[in-house]
């Protein structure tokens, strides 16, 4: 390989295209159209975790900020949901993207992205980390936490875990570039990595996977470890739904972010190359999905969130059984209409809920 030549793929970007990345002549694009049935799945998919991942978060916000008193479970849920919600929203540019093939939004907009992308990784993963361990003290002290466990407290973690997320997630901005191709004018949004040893890119991988995935994974699963043995020994779990509940946010954690931390050490060994594109797609789309499945994995499985959640629902309803008993005749909606209606509107919101 030339010394002057540095084989970068777009795997951090979510870009479907290969890149090389030519220290003295810049990137040559080859920029995909959205043709082929993997690109139209991912786009679908996306959308649909633009859509669940901006309502669930959006409901965790309104009501962990708005509808539960402040609490230290809810300051967990409010700024994970924030985290999340604020990666969703920036979904569409994504879209957009993918099925051009080609940024449109500019350079400020391509470094903003990839910032946001990944301050959300690391603040979730650090909030995930930070919530885990919460409940393990909660279960293994109960009468230290009712004194030391304050809200203040909770913030001051919280607030901690964002700015260390900001500055592991500042180097994805400073390597993100824009590249013209002239005989094309189509613009990719990209990483350029300028060491010739390309030690800078390996830095960033290594400190991604030990800070993003490693260090709260093994604290995760610790935690739960530990909770489950109490829970056993001072028989305290009647039913086995703790258990489930345990397993599955462990499983979610580590199918969600392996795949992603895997195809990133793939880059670094040109003989993994041909496997990355198709890498990049699987494991950039898990690894989304993990910002939509939060609010049903932790917030709603709370006992208040799951308390105001039914609340909300049962005064829904309330409120159009009332509009159907004042409508005049003739209106659209019969008694049995109506009833309908009622039966409808119950087995969408269980749906909801339980999806």
């Amino acid at each position: 390989m030339n010394p002057t030549e540095v084989t970068q793929y777009n795997y951090d970007s979510y870009d479907y295209s290969d890149i090389t990345v030519t220290l003295q002549k810049g990137p040559t694009v080859s920029s995909p159209l959205c043709r082929d049935a993997m690109c139209v799945i991912l786009a679908t998919a996306n959308v649909i975790m633009f859509v669940l991942g901006v309502t669930g978060n959006g409901l965790v916000i309104w009501i962990s900020g708005f509808r539960i008193k402040k609490s230290v479970n809810t300051t967990w849920y409010l700024s994970l949901a924030v985290s999340d919600f604020l990666f969703c929203a920036f979904l569409p540019f994504h879209v957009v993207y993918l099925v051009k093939g080609d940024w449109v939004f500019g350079l400020f907009l391509c470094k903003l992205q990839s910032f946001i992308m990944f301050i959300n990784m690391f603040s979730s993963i650090f909030l995930l980390l930070i919530i885990s361990v919460d409940r393990c003290v909660v279960v293994m002290f109960p009468v230290w936490v009712q004194n030391k466990r304050t809200v203040k407290k909770a913030s001051v973690i919280v607030m901690l875990a964002w700015i260390v997320s900001a500055l592991l997630s500042t180097p994805s901005a400073i390597y993100r570039n824009i590249k013209e191709d002239h005989m094309t004018s189509i613009k990719t949004c990209y990483y350029r990595y300028t060491d010739v040893k390309n030690l800078d890119h390996i830095a960033i991988v290594v400190c991604r996977f030990i800070f993003g995935f490693v260090i709260p994974f093994l604290v995760i699963i610790t935690c739960y470890a530990v909770i489950i043995r109490k829970l056993k020994t001072n028989q305290m779990a009647k039913s086995k739904k703790p258990f489930r509940i345990m397993t599955v946010l462990i499983v979610c954690f580590f199918i969600c972010w392996l795949p992603f931390h895997t195809v990133a050490f793939m880059e670094l060994h040109t003989k993994y190359h041909s496997l990355v594109p198709n890498g990049q797609n699987i494991a950039g789309t898990l690894a989304t999905a993990n910002s939509f499945m939060n609010p049903f994995l932790y917030a709603f499985m709370g006992k208040d969130f799951n308390r105001k959640f039914h609340a909300i629902l049962l005064k829904t309803e309330s409120a159009i059984e009332e509009d159907g008993r004042s409508t005049v005749r003739g209106t659209f909606i019969t008694n049995s209409g109506k009833a309908d209606f009622q039966l409808m509107f119950k087995v969408s919101c269980v749906c909801f809920f339980l999806s």
